[in-house]
């Protein structure tokens, strides 16, 4: 009797065992997953605008968030002095290969609009705002389909006053304005510090006050890493000299942190624009 009483309580020891270490792994799971069930939408303009964001991307796909990238343009007129690259379908074809490679290996999921680089700005009113306003369309069948926890997009600046950047996010803003949302979505506009810019000009051109840039996303080594080797992939756009170091020496000037100022809706009403 008295084996088999030590054997039965050894068998419940164990199975105790086997279960607080199933609770603590869960745990840890859980913990390393602190995002799980929540969606990310980013929209940017051209196949490269992404690695403005990248860690961030690499760091909430890590924490278990489906994040999901939107590229409105097809870059068509991507050209540079780096490369003897044409302007038109040729390059269209290479631009999209390079945003799957480095959607992939972000670990995203990539949606890639078909819109014309510069959104047929050359054409006039007939030909611009027509498809100026198709894009604002299918943003928000994207954004209502795939109910975001969180967008974010470029801010008034477009990170290089780039009328492309520009229009994309005032249209990702018309599209969070346009509608009483069931589900709650914040809007996040991507920003640089002022402070972190020397040149007088540039402060102006892009620079915005820390004031407004209240959400600072840090990010690890193992996301800047990702963020570096997603980069090389438009590899069209850049200098071939560029190493991943090189990026990821140039990010890290902001402390690896991507700033965001949030969009913040008025919380009562007003008779006055001076109150």
């Amino acid at each position: 009797m008295k084996k088999t009483s030590i054997a039965s309580k050894s068998v419940l020891w164990l199975r105790a065992y086997v279960f607080i270490i199933f609770l603590l792994v869960g745990s840890t799971c859980r913990a390393q997953k602190p995002y799980e069930g929540k969606v990310l939408l980013a929209v940017f303009a051209h196949p490269d605008d992404e690695s403005t964001v990248s860690p961030i991307l690499a760091k909430y796909a890590r924490e278990g968030a489906k994040v999901h990238l939107v590229v409105v343009t097809d870059g068509r007129y991507g050209t540079n002095d780096f490369h003897d690259h044409k302007a038109g379908d040729e390059l269209v074809v290479t631009r999209r290969e390079e945003m799957k490679c480095a959607a992939e290996l972000l670990g995203v999921e990539l949606i890639h609009l078909d819109f014309h680089d510069q959104l047929r700005a050359a054409e006039g009113y007939d030909g611009h705002v027509p498809h100026a306003r198709e894009m604002i369309k299918q943003l928000n069948e994207i954004v209502n389909r795939l109910k975001p926890d969180a967008i974010i997009t470029w801010g008034p600046d477009g990170g290089s006053t780039h009328m492309d950047h520009r229009l994309v996010g005032a249209s990702v803003a018309q599209v969070y304005l346009s509608q009483d949302w069931d589900k709650g979505v914040d809007l996040f506009y991507y920003g640089t510090p002022a402070d972190n810019i020397d040149d007088p000009e540039g402060k102006v051109l892009r620079g915005q006050a820390s004031k407004y840039l209240r959400t600072k996303v840090p990010y690890t080594d193992e996301d800047l890493e990702k963020a570096a080797k997603s980069y090389r992939c438009h590899y069209s756009q850049i200098d071939p000299t560029l190493t991943e170091e090189d990026f990821m020496e140039r990010r890290s000037k902001n402390g690896k942190y991507v700033y965001l100022r949030k969009f913040e809706a008025p919380k009562s009403d007003s008779n006055s624009i001076f109150e």
